[in-house]
């Protein structure tokens, strides 16, 4: 009777294996940090209370508004604030449109895919996300608690304009195909990095404005990822490998374009970094959780 080479026989072998080859032992899993819808609530309650609720937070935004006002922004051509100028989506005018129009897509997607729960679910993100920023505004005062001057007193946590972009990419994420899906978040975290910037550094938001609407945004998403079913929630996504990179590095790009302002580095640098830690936000709620990693096969003996 002959001997066989344990090495060489698999009680169970790999369908995608190539024949010839055995696998070699490789990691089992890969994990990448990804913020829970509880976490962004907590994040989003603590940017409140230290930005709006301190003397140190208000003196510390409040400084960020100077007397040239919008037009040292460079996007100040862009962000409709100009006069008979147009507006980039979905700042001024352009904000409704933008929102209807983004709704309709994501339901177009549903149709097509017949992703119903998922298209339920995307839509939901996008309604909520508005909701609660229309509600938080309402119930969350901004205390005087600096004296401060009166176009600096008006509430304005979280921000609207950013809610929007916020609200569609992370909808759109959800209902588009998991080969589809690693370039909307792409896409969503540059426009989202512009849009956040381009109201910095027009003085139409506080850092803390646009960082709340985003925190509230990855809630609903985190939320939504969780309530659905098994077979329609967030699955395993294949990125390019260089995919992440470019995606980062744009967005840090937009953001600094979009936040830049001709009178202060300063400012143009805190913007620019409040709008990127939107991007990353972004970024971090759409990650996958545990995925396997391909193993690699090697030629079999003998």
């Amino acid at each position: 009777m002959t001997q066989q080479d344990p090495s060489t026989l698999s009680t169970h072998p790999d369908p995608g294996q190539v024949p010839g080859t055995t696998a070699e032992p490789g990691p089992a899993r890969t994990i990448r940090l990804r913020v829970s819808a509880p976490l962004c609530l907590l994040g989003f309650l603590a940017v409140y209370l230290i930005a709006v609720c301190t003397p140190f937070g208000q003196r510390a935004e409040n400084a960020l508004f100077s007397r040239y006002g919008a037009e040292p922004a460079w996007i100040y051509d862009w962000s409709g604030a100009a006069y008979d100028s147009s507006a980039l989506p979905p700042l001024e005018q352009t904000a409704m449109p933008t929102l209807l129009v983004g709704i309709a897509v994501i339901a177009a997607v549903t149709l097509v895919r017949r992703c119903w729960w998922r298209g339920c679910a995307a839509t939901g993100i996008v309604v909520v996300t508005i909701g609660s920023k229309e509600l938080t505004r309402m119930i969350l005062p901004r205390p005087d608690l600096v004296d401060a001057r009166v176009s600096l007193i008006e509430a304005s946590f979280p921000s609207g304009h950013v809610a929007i972009p916020a609200g569609l990419a992370l909808g759109a994420v959800l209902v588009a195909s998991p080969r589809i899906r690693p370039y909307a978040i792409a896409v969503g975290m540059l426009w989202l990095a512009v849009t956040a910037g381009a109201v910095l550094a027009t003085y139409h938001h506080r850092p803390s404005d646009v960082l709340g609407s985003t925190l509230l945004a990855c809630a609903c998403y985190g939320l939504a990822a969780r309530l659905l079913p098994p077979a329609d929630a967030p699955g395993i996504m294949r990125r390019p490998r260089a995919l992440p990179a470019i995606a980062l590095a744009l967005s840090a790009a937009g953001a600094l374009v979009a936040g830049a302002r001709n009178d202060s580095v300063t400012q143009s640098l805190v913007f620019a970094t409040a709008a990127f830690l939107c991007a990353a936000l972004f970024w971090f709620t759409t990650a996958e959780g545990p995925a396997h990693t391909a193993r690699r096969t090697r030629p079999a003996r003998g």
